[in-house]
């Protein structure tokens, strides 16, 4: 009878295990939430659960801002020294741009926003902190000057813990050299974007950062001149929770408007238009 018995055989899985790389998933810094990382990064970096905006790097914001395939880098020939030789300054200038890139903290650009033509300049965290130092007090001043000729509107992401201080002075002085062309660009009319993300500290925001026509920031960011240890130590007293966050600026008058990161286009670019008095399809002077 051995058709009635039952022949064991060894099962196969239903499922066939997958082999999932571990830089597959991404963890959200604010609440924890854990997801694919290609899921954050189709939201811009904005996490699904909480709606932290997470750090973009130079590049990703251009290609969020600009038009696809309409921009071009601008100042690709400057590069960071060691001017004052400073310790251990060229082993960190070596691995910055190892890590980010060498685009130095800022990358600019001339290209076209909603078709119209804008410069713009976006700085990236990932190279030193974003701190400012002598290249990029440079490329945004240059960057300015090609607005003045072309009578393009500017536009500046600031991300940066503030001046660098592997360069002393000579960062310090790109607060003054940034502002004065930026005023030259107030007489002439010719609109400026300031847009803030998380942080922006420092030098930064003591210059160019908040000297914009129109100054917008992302939602908590955090936004200042000196850390809060240190503020509280000046000032003896306890401060305000959340006193600088972009939330807390824009109650107190000190920005214009908070912006999540997917509506940053949009508005941008109606307030150039508002600004210019001419629709996008007009198109911009260019004498």
């Amino acid at each position: 009878m051995a058709w009635f018995r039952k022949e064991k055989k060894p099962r196969e899985p239903r499922v066939n295990r997958l082999d999932i790389p571990a830089d597959v998933w991404e963890k959200c810094e604010a609440c924890g939430h854990t997801d694919i990382r290609e899921k954050f990064l189709r939201n811009a970096s904005v996490c699904p659960a909480c709606d932290y905006h997470r750090r973009l790097r130079a590049i990703e914001y251009v290609n969020l801002l600009l038009d696809a395939d309409s921009w071009e880098e601008t100042e690709t020939d400057l590069k960071s020294s060691d001017p004052l030789g400073f310790p251990d300054y060229p082993a960190r200038l070596k691995k910055a741009l190892a890590n980010a890139g060498d685009t130095d903290a800022i990358l600019t650009a001339t290209g076209t926003m909603e078709k119209m033509p804008v410069n713009l300049g976006v700085m990236d965290f990932a190279f030193m902190g974003g701190s400012m130092g002598s290249v990029v007090g440079e490329k945004i001043a240059r960057l300015a000057q090609r607005s003045l000729e072309k009578k393009f509107p500017l536009i500046i992401i600031s991300a940066s813990g503030g001046a660098r201080m592997q360069e002393g002075v000579l960062s310090l002085m790109q607060m003054a050299k940034t502002s004065a062309v930026l005023s030259q660009l107030a007489e002439r009319r010719i609109p400026y974007v300031s847009i803030l993300t998380n942080p922006t500290t420092g030098g930064v925001s003591a210059s160019y950062a908040m000297l914009g026509d129109a100054i917008l920031a992302e939602p908590g960011a955090v936004i200042g001149f000196a850390g809060p240890r240190v503020i509280k130590q000046t000032l003896g007293q306890d401060l305000p929770e959340g006193f600088q966050t972009a939330e807390f600026l824009l109650e107190h008058g000190m920005i214009d408007s908070v912006v999540h990161r997917h509506k940053m286009k949009e508005t941008v670019g109606q307030l150039l238009r508002h600004m210019s008095g001419k629709p996008a399809a007009t198109g911009w002077a260019s004498t």
